[in-house]
């Protein structure tokens, strides 16, 4: 049984999307404010948490930052319609995906679940190895290697890599993308894939000749290199 940690200051909300969430096999917790939420979420104890950004005193995206700070635990931001630079922000930070609000609880029972699946709670190969050049990851363990050092992915991070490694030297379609590492079509002016590839980026660091070791072809999608 997944366990959810709910953070919103919104006590009816939680008390709603608890139930129904208790009703669909979760195991539900919840906060109402930062400063709990981060200490259950440094704890350990769960396997996903669902953060409200508009949160009092202490803001989701606050939150997300001091919980980066300790845990790689799945985050699913809940933001208000149509606010690109709360979901930027909070995707930046290390979010995994986030959900517009008013959502209905059905959305976010299946959006919990894609993550939870991308996370590799679900069954998986535990034992399966995947190399492309310098890149080694480990799909069941949710573990990569970069260069020989461990390389620090958020979940989602860690899938859209993964769709890469397994098409090495490829062009892979942002509506490809989307679809294997989000379980979703790819949305008219959706950041997300962007917004994740750039952080990736940063952490592979340069080619010897100054270049990016994932290559983007515009409006298309992306490639992993794999030599120098």
């Amino acid at each position: 049984m997944e366990k959810v940690l709910l953070v919103d200051d919104d006590v009816e909300l939680t008390t709603l999307l608890k139930e129904y969430l208790v009703e669909e096999g979760f195991e539900v917790s919840t906060a109402h404010d930062g400063r709990t939420a981060i200490g259950i979420a440094s704890s350990n104890t769960v396997d996903i948490i669902v953060l409200d950004i508009m949160m009092p005193h202490m803001n989701g995206i606050e939150i997300l930052q001091r919980i980066r700070r300790k845990s790689t635990v799945p985050v699913l931001m809940l933001t208000a319609k149509g606010d690109d630079a709360d979901r930027i922000a909070g995707l930046n930070l290390g979010a995994d995906d986030y959900v517009p609000k008013p959502c209905s609880p059905g959305e976010l029972a299946a959006r919990l679940r894609a993550i939870l699946r991308r996370a590799g709670l679900a069954a998986g190969a535990a034992s399966e190895i995947l190399r492309a050049g310098e890149l080694i990851m480990h799909p069941g363990s949710r573990i990569a290697e970069w260069r020989g050092e461990p390389l620090e992915l958020t979940g989602t991070e860690f899938t859209l890599l993964e769709v890469l490694a397994r098409n090495a030297g490829q062009l892979v379609s942002k509506q490809e993308i989307s679809k294997r590492a989000f379980g979703r079509p790819l949305t008219p002016f959706d950041r997300r894939i962007d917004v994740h590839i750039s952080s990736v980026r940063q952490k592979l660091g340069a080619r010897d000749d100054g270049q990016s070791w994932i290559q983007s072809v515009r409006g298309q999608g992306y490639q992993l290199l794999q030599d120098r």
